[in-house]
C-alpha cells in the first residue's frame, strides 16, 4: 500500500474488521483503544522511534474502528471540524490563547 487517504485507511480497517468489530461492540473497542493510548504513552516516555510508530498505528486503527462502528466518516469529521482552521479561533495557525482549548 502506497500513503493511503484517512478514507483509503478507514476503507481497508472496516474491509478488514467491521464483521468483528460490530460483534464487539463500541464498548468493547473503546477498551482496546485506550489500552493502545496506554502503549503509546509508554512508547513515548522510553520506546524506540519504531515503537513509537507502531503504537501511532495501532491508535489510529482502534479509533477509526470505533468511527467505523457508530457510522462517522472520518474524513469528514475532519473537514467539516478543522477544514477552515482552528474551531476555536478559526485561523489557519491557531491564535487562541495559551490557557484555551486547544
Amino acid at each position: 500500500m502506497t500513503s493511503p487517504t484517512l478514507s483509503d485507511f478507514q476503507n481497508l480497517i472496516r474491509e478488514m474488521y467491521l464483521e468483528k468489530d460490530i460483534a464487539r461492540g463500541v464498548d468493547g473497542t473503546f477498551m482496546w483503544l485506550m489500552e493502545e493510548v496506554g502503549e503509546l504513552a509508554s512508547a513515548l516516555r522510553e520506546g524506540t522511534h519504531e515503537e513509537l510508530k507502531g503504537e501511532f498505528a495501532d491508535v489510529l486503527a482502534w479509533l477509526t474502528t470505533i468511527a467505523n462502528v457508530v457510522g462517522v466518516d472520518l474524513s469528514e469529521a475532519v473537514r467539516e471540524k478543522y477544514g477552515s482552521g482552528c474551531p476555536g479561533c478559526g485561523q489557519l495557525v491557531c491564535t487562541c490563547a495559551d490557557s484555551e482549548k486547544p
